[in-house]
């Protein structure tokens, strides 16, 4: 990679990471809920009037729309407002890797090699760390109101991987528009419309700049410019800077919001990160023979959750996308022919 193409793929993980310092200020401002309508709402006009009809199933969009947009970032968002700190937020959510396998293996066979198992223990390890320290410090019902965001995370990763979209920025635009009146409605029901009103009534430019921020910094910005990279780099190549996003994740909550980082929540991070990478980056795994279907591109062991994965080509066949397309860790397929130019094109972490 060039040295501006390296800055660039850093500056997105540091975006993605400040990201949830932004969520924590939102969060002053707007009710969780309500906070996470808005972002998507935000994030899908007028951008949906430009990037033209959707290139995938509509059961797709809406499947990966409701467990992403609903009850990802709802969860995520409910939790953080629970008490759940944003650098451990930033950390806690990369176990979605090891749903990510999981899922991967009871609904499309996919088993993932040993390397990788051994990557998801050792992340595994490193929650139970974060656990322990955070339930010397902080309420543990948030923390687990994350950790069931990251499985619905997963779970998006699964339904991204049997979409198979060949236009991930039409496909992520079109998935934005699904969650807000969702959200909105358990706004309403859960939150209560005066709550809501008088967040919105009491709008200023510190919680505008925090809605525009997740919404065009981390969503519209941070998307598109993974796309580029990986338009012009093998996705193996770009994705390992994916793991940048709890390291700036933990230290902007530490030096904006003055969250302590203690000795445990630091080995918890370097276990996270460790098996992670192992679990997104070591051996290929094979399937079992369950759910595949011709052309249905669930390429990957499954356990590639943590951005986009390995690029290398794989032969078409049996439950792999034709033309030597493969999927990412996060279900959307890569290279030659997916991406304009027969570039590269993938889903990036959510964020």
């Amino acid at each position: 990679m060039r040295p501006s193409h390296v800055l660039l793929a850093v500056l997105v993980a540091a975006v993605w990471g400040v990201n949830f310092v932004v969520i924590e200020i939102g969060l002053g401002h707007f009710p969780p809920l309500l906070f996470s309508a808005l972002r998507f709402l935000a994030a899908a006009v007028p951008a949906v009037f430009l990037v033209g009809r959707p290139k995938v199933a509509w059961k797709w969009i809406v499947g990966v729309g409701l467990a992403l947009g609903v009850a990802k970032f709802g969860l995520l968002f409910v939790g953080m407002d629970a008490g759940m700190p944003a650098g451990l937020s930033s950390l806690v959510l990369q176990i979605q890797a090891v749903f990510t396998a999981l899922f991967a293996f009871l609904l499309l066979g996919e088993r993932p090699a040993r390397v990788r198992l051994v990557g998801m223990a050792v992340a595994l390890a490193g929650i139970g760390v974060a656990a322990v320290d955070e339930g010397a410090s902080g309420p543990l019902g948030a923390f687990a109101l994350v950790v069931a965001a990251a499985a619905c995370w997963g779970v998006s990763n699964v339904l991204t991987r049997r979409a198979a979209p060949a236009d991930a920025l039409n496909f992520m635009v079109w998935v934005s528009t699904v969650p807000v009146l969702p959200l909105l409605a358990l706004s309403l029901l859960l939150e209560g419309p005066s709550r809501d009103l008088e967040a919105l009534g009491a709008l200023d430019l510190s919680g505008a700049g925090a809605l525009l921020y997740v919404a065009w910094g981390a969503t519209v910005f941070g998307f598109g410019a993974w796309g580029w990279l990986l338009r012009r780099h093998p996705a193996s190549t770009v994705a390992p800077f994916s793991l940048l996003v709890p390291v700036f994740g933990m230290s902007s909550a530490a030096l904006f919001l003055g969250e302590p980082v203690s000795p445990l929540r630091w080995c918890a991070a370097a276990l996270l990160v460790g098996g992670v990478a192992l679990a997104s980056f070591g051996g290929r795994g094979r399937r079992t023979g369950r759910g595949e279907e011709p052309g249905a591109g669930t390429g990957g062991t499954g356990s590639e959750a943590k951005g986009p994965g390995d690029a290398a080509n794989r032969p078409a066949g049996r439950g792999r996308l034709p033309t030597g397309r493969e999927i990412t860790s996060t279900g959307a397929p890569t290279g030659p022919g997916t991406g304009p130019a027969g570039g590269r094109q993938a889903v990036p972490p959510s964020r």
